[in-house]
């Protein structure tokens, strides 16, 4: 993958973090705490994709039915 130079325009407070980051040596450059930060905001969205996937395959799947746990481990494990 190569890289690409990309212009954007940040306001005051996220220049002041991206300087605040870089001067305290926790990254080397303004880019990388913007690749950081999308890495993050990437892994947050992609758990949020899953979750919503989740909750659209227990809503297809129609209404509860009962469950009657007691029959459930009797099958499982039988009595003794």
């Amino acid at each position: 993958m190569t890289a690409k130079n990309t212009s954007i325009v940040l306001g005051k407070p996220y220049t002041d973090f991206i300087y605040e980051k870089v001067q305290s040596g926790e990254f080397a450059t303004g880019s990388e705490v913007v690749r950081e930060a999308l890495r993050q905001y990437m892994h947050e969205d992609a758990k949020t994709m899953a979750l919503r996937s989740m909750v659209q395959k227990s809503v297809d799947s129609g209404p509860a039915q009962p469950f009657d746990i007691d029959a459930w481990l009797e099958e499982k494990f039988g009595t003794e």
